[in-house]
């Protein structure tokens, strides 16, 4: 993937499909994790969301982070062997079939994506992995994804499913979000685990102030969405599941994406902007 394109540069030198001038999500998070494949439009996004809240890097850090121990868990703990990605986003390290085939090399991945980056570079990633595809569909559409011929040959849902939504929700405008993912659950079978991340507003004066700034910025500007919900709303995209407890002395629910069943003892605070991104995996009975 080039860098970033220069006033001089042709046509054929971006990607098919991909608007240079125009931010993605994908690659504005793939720069928060520190890759490369990102424009100068992306920067720009970056650097206004930087300057607002210097620690926002830690949000891309605690969602990834999130995904990873999540994957790690149901891989390690469960009998499921076929996960289904949607808005995967750019390949980076500890990527969802990296980790699950770690542990079974047969378990069936499929990721979901609609940008031509993502496409382009997953289906690169993935030519010679024959237990794992990309799909290009819409995630807020569900039954576009539930149905694609792809996820269909390669998912069985009358057996137990992992459902991945890391980092997507918080991307969709309106008050749907709930229904968007009730679909997707209705579909799965008993047994299933559905894991969401989402931007969090934990309704504390000095951390909704942190929320609210990246909020303004990602809705106001030319990405148009990234909205910021508290606990309830949440947790309501998660309806008729059985919500796992974040910690070994937390009830069941949500946390803070970082608190999730952390890798070990914290010896370093986490930052405002750390708790504003928050985790919670839900089991179908």
């Amino acid at each position: 993937m080039p860098g970033s394109p220069s006033s001089t540069q042709s046509p054929s030198q971006v990607p098919v499909g991909v608007d240079p001038n125009r931010p993605s999500i994908a690659r504005i998070y793939d720069g928060f994790l520190g890759g490369s494949h990102h424009y100068e439009v992306d920067r720009a996004v970056m650097d206004k969301i930087s300057t607002a809240v210097p620690e926002a890097v830690h949000i891309a850090r605690g969602n990834r982070g999130f995904h990873n121990r999540v994957l790690r868990m149901l891989a390690s703990q469960t009998e499921i062997r076929q996960f289904l990605d949607c808005g995967s986003g750019l390949p980076t390290a500890e990527n969802t079939h990296q980790i699950v085939q770690r542990h079974h090399r047969d378990a069936r991945v499929v990721y979901v994506d609609n940008d031509p980056v993502v496409l382009a570079h997953g289906r690169a990633l993935l030519a010679e992995n024959d237990y794992t595809h990309m799909v290009e569909a819409d995630i807020f559409e569900p039954q576009g994804v539930l149905q694609h011929e792809t996820v269909r040959e390669y998912i069985d849902f009358s057996q137990p499913v992992a459902l991945l939504h890391i980092g997507t929700m918080h991307h969709y405008e309106g008050d749907g979000a709930a229904d968007v993912m009730r679909e997707y659950i209705d579909a799965l079978a008993p047994g299933s685990f559905v894991a969401l991340a989402h931007f969090y507003d934990p309704e504390v004066p000095e951390l909704t102030a942190v929320a609210k700034r990246i909020e303004e910025i990602l809705v106001a500007g030319p990405l148009g969405a990234g909205r910021f919900r508290t606990r309830a709303e949440i947790e309501a995209m998660l309806p008729g599941l059985e919500l796992l407890p974040p910690g070994s002395t937390a009830g069941p629910g949500l946390s803070v994406a970082d608190e999730w069943w952390q890798d070990g003892p914290r010896l370093t605070p986490l930052s405002d902007a750390a708790k504003c991104v928050a985790g919670v995996v839900g089991r179908k009975v």
